[in-house]
């Protein structure tokens, strides 16, 4: 088990979109299993490789309660979004100390390729589907609260300094 590090916000990598995945090697692999790993490990519903530095567009997502379910994605892209909206409070282990109430579509459609290499499509809802968008946002190199408006995004990260 390698629970990893995650990088500190504002750190640069955060803010730039991961290489795409060409095959699936044994550096992926393990990848994966220290995102998994370091999911647990927080606890959370997913990780985004350059979460722990990897420039790699590599998600995991479980959003089951026991935790024993995680799906492995490359390369994951939306292909459709419900109209109907969820909100959830969604944090990030990058900056600590705070969260906010972030309102994203209630389920999608993502195409990605899966541990076999094998292009996938699949349907998620609820907090799979948040999870989803958010681990995608941190892979293209959006952070959560760049879904608040400019004024709650500057009080958000006010307070996480304040916390550090």
């Amino acid at each position: 088990m390698t629970v990893r590090k995650c990088i500190p916000w504002p750190d640069k990598r955060l803010r730039t979109a991961a290489e795409p995945v060409t095959e699936i090697t044994d550096h992926v692999h393990q990848v994966w299993d220290d995102l998994i790993d370091t999911m647990y490990a927080m606890p959370g519903v997913g990780m985004g490789a350059n979460q722990i530095g990897e420039m790699l567009r590599l998600i995991v997502v479980d959003a089951t309660e026991e935790g024993n379910q995680p799906v492995r994605m490359a390369n994951p892209e939306i292909l459709h979004a419900s109209v109907q909206p969820r909100e959830h409070d969604e944090a990030s282990p990058n900056l600590v100390g705070v969260s906010a109430k972030i309102s994203r579509p209630r389920a999608v459609t993502v195409r990605f390729m899966n541990e076999q290499g094998v292009i996938e499509e699949r349907d998620f809802v609820g907090l799979w589907a948040t999870s989803v968008q958010h681990q995608i946002d941190h892979i293209n190199g959006k952070m959560y609260f760049d879904h608040l408006s400019k004024t709650k995004r500057d009080m958000l990260i006010r307070k996480a300094r304040k916390s550090r």
